[in-house]
């Protein structure tokens, strides 16, 4: 799961993502209004972590960006503005949850999780797809529920696919989903291959129903294949 967090203290920006990435969430980080602004005008994010006081404007006018764009994010705001009037006007603008300054770091991440599970799953975290089983919370896939081993990078790429059915996915995209900020420490998109590559070995072996097809060229696309159909009697004479 890919989370933008916005937040100008870099002592405590730093805590909050090191931590974040320690649960396995892929982590992007702005520190003033501007720099949030430009990142969700161009990335998606199954949340974002919004202070209010931000410097160059209020951290609400990114919440308004995210309303006047239609994004899907969840939004969880960080303040340590209490009162009823900065929780009221983020509601009111589309944020989940209101999370005051300080926070245990633990309850903050039993809330991103609750926004992200009451947003994209109907209170159910598990996504499923045919007989392909996915569970973000626990990192876990069962193809037939049979558990399927995958490592972290693997693992990354299919949550983005299965949140993703059907859709042509760019190798730059799942490369930028999956690395975030550190894209660059990714050797290249031949790395991308080599993952995807074992990903769609793995699911094939264990009969998932859901493939993921290379469209050449351009990118992948995850897509639902046929289960075989037995021959009858008469068709196997």
């Amino acid at each position: 799961m890919k989370i933008l967090l916005v937040e100008d203290d870099r002592d405590l920006q730093n805590t909050i993502r090191n931590f974040l990435v320690q649960e396995k969430y892929v982590v992007e980080c702005a520190s003033d209004r501007d720099e949030a602004l430009d990142k969700i005008g161009v990335y998606d994010y199954d949340c974002v972590l919004l202070d209010i006081m931000l410097p160059g404007g209020s951290g609400l006018t990114v919440l308004e960006e995210l309303k006047k764009m239609r994004k899907k994010e969840s939004v969880l705001i960080i303040s340590a503005k209490d009162s009823i009037d900065d929780k009221v006007a983020g509601l009111d603008l589309g944020a989940d949850d209101y999370l005051a300054k300080p926070f245990h770091l633990a309850e903050l991440n039993a809330r991103i999780r609750s926004v992200i599970r009451r947003k994209q799953a109907g209170g159910d975290t598990c996504i499923t797809i045919e007989n392909l089983r996915l569970d973000p919370d626990k990192r876990t896939v069962y193809v037939d529920d049979k558990a399927l081993s995958l490592n972290r990078k693997e693992f990354d790429l299919l949550y983005y696919f299965v949140v993703n059915p059907d859709r042509l996915i760019y190798k730059t995209a799942l490369a930028e989903s999956v690395w975030g900020d550190n894209i660059d420490q990714a050797d290249s998109l031949d790395f991308i291959y080599s993952q995807v590559k074992n990903l769609r070995r793995k699911m094939k072996q264990a009969g998932a129903v859901p493939q993921v097809k290379a469209v050449y060229g351009f990118g992948y696309k995850l897509v639902t294949e046929e289960r075989p159909s037995q021959a009858s009697p008469e068709e196997g004479m």
